[in-house]
């Protein structure tokens, strides 16, 4: 007898061509210089480790208090976060999970039947994709554009709404563009999904990482909430902690929408009580700590945003820099980086400097290649200078 997989699950697991070249890059030994470490705990930051682990070891967290929202403790904790952001954020709208990933999932799983579908920018993450294959959701792309900075094209994301379309996803500030939504470009996403009776869910992992002076970090939940709107972040970013494994989703928008949501969410979230003690008891101190490890990693991009801005300005035409307002990432072009394979993958197999492809986060321009930010400064810049040599 044949043992049947779901179609949901039938991914191409094949090796790509790229990820070929990475693998056969590391066997070889030789120098590499890895432009897309993004993992804050391996970026030689320095953690203080009693102040982290200390909380954990709290003895209420051998009784078993199960509450499908999460501890009042713990959402006390993120309620003073949007605080420190000038928005007030009740706990009893807030609803725990392990990360945005299953935050995600928790709200297809809210909003959408099977074969409905959600509108989510281009260039994104692609992490969306296997999301909404695992909840029967399809996504439907909208596309940003840049010329002097990236935009939403309002035009397009109208046309790519159907009868089936439930919510617009925006990333605030974008990832991997570093895309800033502006107050204009607020307004128009909210009285589009007044217009079309659509949610609203924002993702703001990225939200206390500013690159440009002129740039505010300013939150959604900040002021008025004219649609269901679902806020969501955690502690992989602005504690720098993925491996705490500790997000939320903040739900606001008209009364009784939002008091709908937060009953279904309830459920969805007590069906699964993904959210452990020590942590949920531990969020409290790492929350309160997070501008010691903020500080650092907001220095370590913003000088390595420096080098790639100076070195864009000594090679005209070899490097473009496209303008990034906040996050952890850039996207470049390399014009001269053309030929039969991909920039990427050419980069990584002759120079043994490793980028992500352009093509991961939904471009199709094949010169343009994505870096993280946060990586070891000498050797970001000694790779972005072998790369421009060399092409």
């Amino acid at each position: 007898m044949v043992t049947r997989f779901s179609s949901r699950t039938s991914w191409d697991r094949s090796e790509s061509s790229y990820a070929a070249a990475v693998r056969e890059a590391h066997v070889s030994r030789r120098r590499l210089y890895d432009l897309t470490i993004s993992n804050p705990t391996r970026c030689g930051f320095s953690y203080d480790v009693d102040a982290l682990l200390g909380p954990m070891v709290d003895a209420r967290a051998l009784v078993y208090d199960p509450d499908p929202r999460g501890l009042a403790i713990a959402r006390e904790a993120v309620s003073k976060y949007y605080a420190d952001h000038g928005a007030e954020v009740s706990t009893a709208n807030l609803v725990l999970t392990t990360s945005t990933s299953e935050s995600y999932s928790f709200l297809f799983r809210l909003l959408c039947d099977p074969g409905d579908e959600v509108l989510v920018a281009q260039p994104s993450y692609p992490l969306f994709d296997f999301l909404a294959d695992l909840d029967d959701v399809r996504l439907r792309p909208y596309p940003l554009f840049y010329d002097h900075g990236w935009w939403i094209d309002f035009a397009e994301l109208e046309r790519s709404i159907t009868p089936r379309t439930r919510a617009v996803i925006v990333v605030h500030p974008n990832n991997p563009t570093g895309h800033w939504t502006s107050p204009r470009e607020r307004e128009l996403l909210e009285a589009l999904c007044a217009r079309r009776g659509l949610a609203l869910i924002v993702d703001e992992v990225f939200l206390d990482y500013p690159l440009r002076e002129s740039t505010s970090s300013s939150s959604f939940a900040c002021a008025e909430h004219p649609v269901l709107t679902f806020v969501l972040s955690g502690l992989s970013k602005i504690a720098g902690l993925p491996q705490m494994k500790a997000a939320w989703i903040a739900t606001l928008g008209p009364d009784h929408l939002r008091n709908e949501a937060l009953g279904r969410l309830e459920i969805v979230a007590d069906t699964f009580l993904s959210m452990n003690a020590p942590v949920q008891l531990a969020m409290p101190s790492w929350l309160a700590a997070r501008g010691l490890i903020q500080a650092q990693i907001l220095e370590r991009a913003i000088a390595n945003l420096a080098v790639l801005r100076q070195i864009a300005d000594k090679a005209p035409g070899r490097l473009q820099l496209f303008e990034v307002d906040a996050g952890w990432s850039a996207v470049l072009s390399l014009p001269g980086c053309v030929g039969e394979i991909d920039c990427a993958e050419r980069l990584v197999r002759e120079l043994g400097v490793v980028l992500h492809p352009g093509g991961f986060y939904g471009m199709s321009e094949r010169t343009r290649v994505v870096l993280s930010l946060i990586g070891p400064l000498n050797d970001f810049e000694a790779g972005i200078s072998r790369a421009i040599a060399e092409i």
